[in-house]
């Protein structure tokens, strides 16, 4: 069966073997964040509709699960925001009633838990991993750039809403930007909304790949780690990208297809994921593997960042 809304699995650092569900066109989003890997967001957007069939995604989950792969969770992430379709809640109950074997995982980036009815859909689902880069509206206007009529204050009421009445796991991702929101005013606004939220997790990341634009730079490690003594044992910083050696389901035939691509050229994540056939995410994610190995070095050129073989 060829998949068209799955891809993986994968190695992710949080979770392990991942299966990914994409269920927004590549690149439909609320938000169209300046460290996003993906890209910049082609379609800047509340709505929310079947942007691709859910009959479809079902089928597909059950064809794949029915073969019982080893799995640690099947999440819902993607090229887009994942709420943003509306039959996100009938996918979830799919998978709690027909795979219950397996964690249901939900990465979002938060702007639309306002909704009653998204707060309704994701409550099944085993992990929910909603992101908060930003407290103040400036701040949150220019790591984020939201669809017009998106606020701060709006996404912080619903993530706190649906914190309190949501009985499974939390762990919020912050991304952190030197210079932007790591100054004092905006940690000491974070550490007020942290004390708020019923979250298990707290967990501080930094770029692993371009983004978006090209002037933000990795945060070190050690001063994330300040970061995360300052607001106390909750607080811990995202582990560095998967080894290959790590992983059972890193697929060293993918790797070295990629390696002979970029070989002949260098190339983008866009570049290798259309010449390889490979969903954009499992190609950025072969790509932090090569790049945790010290294997591939970027650059930046005229159509974004390009990856090469370090040495060649």
């Amino acid at each position: 069966m060829q998949y068209k809304h799955l891809f993986g699995p994968v190695p992710s650092r949080r979770l392990g073997v991942s299966l990914g569900i994409d269920l927004t066109p590549q690149k439909a989003c609320t938000l169209n964040c300046v460290y996003c890997e993906c890209g910049k967001t082609d379609l800047l957007t509340l709505e929310r509709k079947e942007y691709v069939p859910t009959a479809e995604v079902i089928d597909e989950l059950r064809h794949y699960l029915s073969t019982d792969p080893d799995l640690d969770a099947v999440t819902f992430s993607g090229s887009g925001e994942p709420t943003l379709h509306s039959g996100i809640g009938e996918i979830i109950a799919f998978l709690k009633r027909e795979f219950p074997q397996y964690r249901v995982v939900m990465l979002t980036n938060s702007t639309l838990l306002h909704l009653p009815e998204v707060r309704a859909a994701l409550m099944p689902a085993d992990l929910v991993v909603p992101s908060l880069d930003a407290v103040s509206e400036e701040v949150f206007r220019r790591i984020n750039r939201p669809q017009k009529s998106l606020t701060s204050a709006r996404l912080i009421e619903g993530l706190v809403t649906f914190c309190d009445k949501y009985e499974g796991e939390v762990w919020l991702e912050v991304f952190i930007i030197s210079g932007i929101n790591d100054t004092e005013e905006e940690l000491t606004l974070f550490g007020q909304v942290f004390e708020r939220l019923r979250a298990d997790r707290i967990q501080l990341n930094s770029l692993d790949r371009p983004g978006a634009v090209d002037w933000i730079e990795p945060m070190p490690r050690e001063n994330l780690m300040t970061l995360a003594h300052r607001f106390g044992p909750k607080v811990e910083v995202i582990g560095k990208p998967v080894l290959r050696h790590a992983c059972s389901a890193y697929s060293d035939d993918i790797s070295n297809r990629i390696l002979a691509t970029i070989r002949v050229r260098p190339s983008t994540l866009e570049d290798l994921a259309g010449a390889l056939g490979l969903h954009v995410l499992d190609a950025g994610k072969y790509l932090d593997v090569l790049l945790g190995d010290g294997i591939l070095e970027q650059h930046f050129g005229e159509r974004g960042v390009f990856y090469r073989v370090k040495g060649d």
